[in-house]
């Protein structure tokens, strides 16, 4: 476990602000060597990165969707503060936040140079002279790079997007678009000048769906039953049943497609193998770090903008309130931080803007919604006060403590679950009576503010009309109270 760093003895010189190497990774859930999250799961670079820092093994995101998570950890507010809470839109179109200060602008503004490649923000985010606002340097986009000619796998139901697909198919590794931003980032990071600090975002595409890989990649992972996640069967019986809204009408298959059409294992293989590939692009990166001599005045931050189901409660995908979908990789190490440290409390990706500001003694701020995790990652014993909230469109959220995860959805209903004992998730516990004290204590965490939609909002959103008591889904009724759930 990391030990606290001794005060510093008299008033040494103060040594250059570290620089940040700032690494997201999409779609990731908790199946990294550091979480333990998969028994079977190959990241020796993140076990490496673990090992000289501190992981946090109860990290959550703010919502189970890319576009809210990460308008929310750049922005540093809650989606029910800014009201973004489905794939569109850009924050920078809507009034309140159009000159919203960001992590990486905060830097810009305290003399950092700023750059990013790959999937930092999603979408596009404007012509050259907003790029140019949101980062000194722009590199490769993101992308899937190398793609076959048509899917690997059959039709899937809900529309049969073009992004669900997974497998392997012979192609490069230095084909496939991760492979190009982190060489463009390693590039960046042996010929910047050393006149000025940094500040380097660098975003990976995969696990993200498609997930492709090449053979070798596959190879590390037994082509039998054994790579599967526990599941329980009827696991959906004692959830409410609003909670199958959130992932209503979704392109992700559910459980019994990808059973009945013999893709389960195929699916899952092809996550550990992406996993694994994109933990050799972090590799890549460290080296670099070490050969040019910046790893001992660099911070180095790993983390995911939301977790992926695969089969578990009967789905795949993110977009629920529940372990798999809420729980990342969140890493940390360099000057001021612990190694070896593991920290149980819970955390939230909305901390990193206020953390790396105290990391990198630059103007604090009173404008943001994180909690600084500098005192964890000095003693990884230190308590924090506050639990970890996510929240999926109004009136749906989460909240997760060490040991407990509570979840109230729009309707009133309620789950909770005990993670000492049922670390599944199977046996929700809100109706029992004997955690009446559990339920009352994690509810005065919800939130008493749900913004309503940002103008424009779209892609997965989800509303409760209490007159009806009905969930609508994109401007229409979901289902019917009485309807059977497909």
């Amino acid at each position: 476990m990391g030990a606290p760093l001794p005060p510093p003895a008299g008033n040494p010189p103060e040594s250059p602000r570290p620089n940040v190497l700032f690494i997201a990774i999409d779609d990731q859930n908790d199946w990294v060597g550091p979480l333990a999250g998969h028994p079977l799961v190959k990241t020796p670079h993140l076990d490496r990165l673990a090992a000289r820092g501190t992981t946090f093994l109860n990290a959550h995101i703010q919502s189970p969707l890319c576009n809210p998570s990460r308008t929310s950890l750049m922005l540093g507010l809650r989606p029910g503060t800014t009201g973004i809470y489905g794939l569109a839109p850009w924050f920078r179109t809507l009034g309140p936040w159009k000159n919203r200060c960001t992590l990486p602008q905060h830097f810009k503004a305290h003399g950092y140079r700023t750059l990013t490649t790959g999937k930092i923000y999603h979408g596009g985010v404007g012509g050259p002279q907003q790029q140019a606002a949101e980062f000194d340097v722009w590199g490769p986009p993101s992308g899937i790079g190398a793609k076959p000619d048509r899917k690997l796998i059959p039709p899937t139901p809900m529309g049969n997007h073009p992004l669900m697909d997974w497998g392997v198919f012979p192609h490069a590794d230095e084909d496939k678009q991760d492979y190009k931003v982190a060489s463009w980032a390693v590039e960046q990071l042996e010929t910047l000048p050393r006149t000025e600090p940094f500040f380097l975002a660098v975003g990976f595409f995969l696990p993200h769906v498609p997930c492709y890989a090449t053979q070798r990649w596959f190879d590390l992972y037994p082509d039998d039953d054994t790579v599967l996640p526990p599941v329980l069967e009827n696991d959906r019986a004692d959830t409410p049943r609003f909670a199958w809204y959130l992932h209503w009408s979704l392109p992700e298959p559910r459980l019994p497609w990808v059973r009945d059409n013999h893709q389960w294992r195929n699916l899952v293989r092809s996550y550990l193998a992406c996993t694994s590939f994109v933990d050799a692009q972090i590799g890549r990166l460290l080296d670099a770090l070490e050969k040019t001599g910046l790893a001992t005045n660099t911070i180095v931050v790993v983390w995911g903008d939301n977790g992926w189901h695969l089969g578990e409660k009967g789905v795949t995908g993110k977009n629920t309130l529940w372990e798999r979908s809420t729980r990342v990789p969140l890493i940390l190490a360099g000057p001021g931080i612990a190694q070896g440290g593991h920290c149980r409390q819970p955390a939230e990706l909305l901390d990193l803007y206020p953390t790396l500001i105290d990391l990198c003694r630059i103007t604090p701020r009173t404008d943001l919604e994180g909690l600084s995790l500098v005192p964890q990652l000095r003693d990884a014993q230190a308590r924090r006060d506050r639990p970890a909230i996510t929240t999926h469109n109004p009136g749906n959220h989460g909240v997760r403590s060490e040991r407990w995860r509570y979840i109230r959805y729009a309707d009133g209903t309620e789950e909770l679950y005990d993670h000492q004992n049922d670390p599944n998730e199977w046996n929700n516990l809100s109706q029992d009576p004997h955690h009446a004290p559990v339920l009352a204590d994690h509810r005065r965490w919800l939130p008493q503010h749900d913004a309503p939609l940002a103008p424009g909002s779209a892609d997965r959103i989800l509303v409760y009309d209490p007159a009806t008591d009905e969930a609508v889904w994109e401007g229409r009724i979901a289902i019917r109270r009485h309807d059977p759930i497909p």
